[in-house]
């Protein structure tokens, strides 16, 4: 089966910030919030059982598309780290049974700590 390379999705995460409350609204009874990041519209949540991406649509924003995304269902990922001063972004790519998604991380945000949180999700005992 060959790798796809282009992107289904692409999403951004900014920097940390703390758990929006609309999130605890999306949550299934054992499920916990671990982490959020601010999108360029929206949020970007770890929780102890999926990745919540919610992207605020339109001009005013109230229509909000809700992506969920089960650790279970990723197959591959990697990251790469910002390479210097001309590139201050740095990218985590999926690939899941959806498909490939590639997220950019901005200079707010830690690579690192998102890696660790996908390894942590991912390789947990299920």
């Amino acid at each position: 089966m060959p790798i796809e390379t282009s992107a289904i999705l692409s999403w951004t995460l900014q920097q940390e910030i703390p758990i929006p409350n609309d999130v605890r609204g999306l949550l299934v009874e054992g499920e916990q919030p671990v982490a959020s990041f601010k999108t360029f519209r929206d949020s970007a949540t770890f929780t102890t059982k999926r990745l919540i991406v919610r992207d605020a649509q339109g001009i005013t924003g109230k229509k909000v598309e809700i992506y969920s995304l089960p650790y279970s269902a990723i197959n591959m990922w990697s990251t790469e780290n910002a390479g210097g001063f001309l590139d201050r972004d740095a990218e985590l790519e999926l690939w899941t049974r959806a498909g490939h998604i590639k997220v950019k991380i901005t200079k707010g945000a830690d690579i690192r700590r998102i890696d660790s949180l996908i390894a942590w999700a991912v390789l947990q005992p299920h």
